[in-house]
Parts: structure tokens; sequence; C-alpha cells
């Protein structure tokens, strides 16, 4: 089955029980116990909130033009949503970013190339697929899929042509596809197609804006994952900067005279300081802005939207799972949007490894589960597809993205009633003096890692004028 595969930080964010797993910090000038010291008295020309990949971006880019810059970093490790495990020994694993997504002239296939990282393609067309009660797709119900999505992707091409209100891509595809008449077992072969919108946009279909869901530039060339774990290019861009982790920031004021940045500990005075706070962080509040921000960024953060796909790594102690990148699975009506897609772990790792995806409402459901009823759920599925004597997975590791403060969600996309200029508005500067980067402040490459480096870079040359 043909599948998108735009997906930004194709990630699932870091949850709460990984925070306590550091990245190092051999790469920067300040380590964690030094953070920690007082600094009220320390003054930069520039201040970056934010140690992940958009935040480094524009730190690496005015300390190589001679800038004073320093990195403000809540959690004790740098990445953002970019986070390699360790945890499992020889087996690096992205609990965020995994793909660059479209290696052909995408900048962060030449920070690989820069950083010597081993790369591997994952290939779409590489997949096997199972239908509900867990037998292999074929012929004619590979074409009834297909055909299905066509008219999925048609309903919503002809309401971006026609429409002249928004509304939910679920709404416009079920009342196009005579939702109510169908018989459950094309209604499961329908919502297979609108789940796969909510893996590679991260909301749900109920929220997603049917005019601007996919409003982001094509991706262009093959994805590829790093074996040996994104934290490469963040090491990469941190080398030598000025971090201080574990200052959580709190308010962020400024005058014709500066910046002032209050964190949990001290406060920071600067001529500019580079905004790289995640859209669901924004939204929380959690952070607050001194004079106010302008109505337009207000609105844009008010009004677009932040989703979730979390990530499940299941450790087994053999392969029983066949030789493909990808595992789809179409679940019943009654249990939409769970486990219906998997990666082989093993094709890039060589270790028995299958990671599943839960992206959206159901997505955010389970975050509010225990691990073991998690990895109950997993393996209902996976016994469905492989049959009840698979064994017992030997380790798990699973990501609660939108229960990270410093995160609050995966990553951003277009909601209903939310519009693409929306993304410049939250993108502008403030007063020469505030500026803003993050994926979703990137109005073309909005939820690609890439987009966000882009962002820091733009940002930066705004502070250097």
């Amino acid at each position: 089955m043909t599948m998108h595969r735009r997906r930004f930080l194709q990630s699932a964010g870091l949850g709460l029980p990984g925070l306590a797993a550091l990245t190092s910090l051999s790469a920067c000038k300040v380590s964690p116990a030094e953070a920690n010291t007082s600094a009220s008295s320390d003054s930069a020309r520039v201040i970056v909130v934010g140690a992940g990949i958009s935040g480094l971006a524009a730190a690496r880019h005015l300390a190589d033009q001679g800038q004073d810059v320093v990195i403000l970093e809540a959690r004790n490790r740098i990445g953002g949503r970019i986070s390699t495990s360790e945890k499992w020994a020889g087996v690096p694993l992205d609990l965020g970013a995994s793909w660059i997504h479209g290696i052909d002239s995408n900048p962060i296939a030449a920070l690989a190339a820069k950083a010597k990282a081993r790369t591997v393609v994952t290939d779409p067309d590489s997949s096997t697929d199972y239908l509900t009660d867990g037998t292999e797709v074929e012929g004619a119900q590979a074409k009834a899929i297909a055909g299905w999505q066509r008219k999925t992707e048609d309903a919503v091409a002809a309401y971006q042509d026609d429409a002249d209100k928004d509304a939910s891509v679920r709404s416009v595809v079920e009342r196009a596809l005579h939702w109510s008449s169908l018989s459950d077992t094309d209604k499961a072969l329908v919502a297979f197609g609108l789940n796969d919108y909510e893996h590679e946009y991260s909301g749900s279909v109920g929220q997603l804006s049917a005019l601007y869901f996919d409003s982001g530039a094509d991706i262009k060339g093959k994805d590829v994952l790093f074996p040996g774990g994104y934290r490469q290019i963040t090491d990469l861009l941190a080398a030598g900067l000025s971090i201080r982790t574990g200052q959580v920031v709190k308010h962020i004021d400024w005058d014709s005279s500066g910046v002032t940045v209050g964190t949990d500990k001290d406060t920071f005075h600067a001529d500019h300081v580079v905004v790289t706070l995640p859209l669901g962080v924004l939204q929380s509040g959690a952070v607050t802005f001194g004079p106010g921000l302008p109505a337009a960024k207000r609105t844009a953060i008010d009004k677009l939207g932040m989703g979730v796909l979390n990530k499940c790594y299941l450790r087994f102690p053999k392969v029983f799972w066949p030789d493909t990148d990808w595992m789809t699975y179409v679940p019943g009506v009654d249990k939409y949007g769970q486990w219906e897609q998997w990666i082989n772990i093993t094709r890039p790792t060589g270790h028995p490894v299958l990671l599943g995806f839960n992206a959206a409402d159901f997505g955010r459901t389970i975050e509010g589960w225990s691990d073991t009823r998690i990895i109950d759920s997993a393996m209902g599925t996976l016994r469905t597809l492989f049959g009840g004597e698979i064994p017992a997975p030997v380790g798990h590791q699973i990501t609660r993205w939108a229960s990270d403060p410093y995160a609050r969600g995966s990553y951003s996309y277009n909601k209903i009633g939310s519009t693409p200029v929306m993304r410049d508005h939250l993108a502008a500067g403030v007063d020469d003096r505030v500026h803003f980067a993050g994926e979703a402040t990137h109005r073309d490459s909005y939820q690609t890692v890439h987009g966000a480096y882009l962002s820091g870079i733009r940002a930066a040359k705004e502070v250097a004028g």
C-alpha cells in the first residue's frame, strides 16, 4: 500500500520517564553541574531559549559569526524533540525524531555527511499489510484499500477546490463517501486511510483542517534513518557552544535597552533572545512575555494545533515478523487508530526490535496508561498478526510526548480555523529584540527537522541584521 511519508519528527516524543536519560554534553562548554550555579550577573549578546535543533542551529550560526551567545535549556540534555536513547547497549534508538524526510537538497543530509553519520533508507513500498483478522492483504483486498484511499484523497481535493469555509478532514470524507451507508468492513478500510493522515500530520482527522492540513511543501528524495541515532546531528551542532542545562525559562521581558530572561534559578540579560519553545509550550502559558505578544502572534499560538505521535519499541528474543521495512494493520471500526503502523527496526540495527506508532487521539489516550497496559495492547495486535505463540518482549521503551512539560506534543499541524499565514505570524520577531524559531514557525516545512533547523538559521540572521 502506498502511504504518506511526510512526518516531521516521525517521532513521538520523549516522555516523562525518559527525562532522566541524559544525552552526552561532552561537546558543550557548560556541564549540567556548572549550569546550576548562579548566573544572575552573566550577560550575553544573544540568549537562545531551547537546545533543540532550531535553537542549536541559531546558536551555531551566531557563534560562527563571532556573536556572544548562550543557550538556556530546561532539560538536563540537549536535543529537545531529538533524543537518542542508549538504554539498550549497542542499540541506540531515537525516541524523538527518527528520519531525514527527503534527502534531496536537505540541510540535515549535509550535516549528516559532515558528522560522518551512517544512514539507512526506509522504503514506503517495502511493506507487509494485514487485514483486521490478521490475514495478509492480497489482490482484491489491496485493490479495495487502494480504491478507498483514492476516494478519500479525491474527496479532500474536491473540497479544497470548491469550499469557501473550513471543515475537518473526517467530516469532509465521511460526507463524500456516505459513511453511514458503508458496511463495517468498508468503514474499517476508510478509517485505515484516515488514520494514516493522523500518523503523518499528528492531529486528529476530527481536528485537521480540510483546507490546509497539507499546505507544506512537497518532500523530495528518500527517507533515511540513523542507525547510530539522530544525536549525531545535535552533538555536531552543539560542539563548543555555551549551553546552560536545567534552566527552566519562566518569563521573557524586553524594552529598548535589551531583553531579560528569568528562569527558575537565574536571571539573564542580553540584546536579543531567540525563542524556540515548541508550540505546545507556548500554548500552555508556562512562559510569560513581559509587554505581551502582538495580537497576530497570540492568534497563531491559539489556533494552530499541536499533535501527538507516540512510539513503543519492543525488543524480542528472536525475529518472527517479515523482512520488510513496514508492517501495517487494518484495525476494526471499534479499535480505530490502534497499532496501525509498525516499522522493522531489525533492518537498520540488526537486533530483534519492532516499533509501533500511535497518533492523535489514541496516541494521547495511552499516555495515561501504564507501560504494562500499553505493551498488552500492542501484543494483542501482534498476536493477531503472527499467532498466539510469539514470544513476549524482553524489553520496551515507550514515549509520552504530550505529557512532556517541555514539549506538550510531538509536532504542529494545521487545525480547523488556522491558516498557513499564521505560521508567518508565529515566526515574526517582536520589536527587533525577541525572535522566534521552531518547526511550527516554518510555513513550508513545518513538522520536519529540516524546517526546524532552517527556522533557527532564519532567526539568527534576523539577530545579526
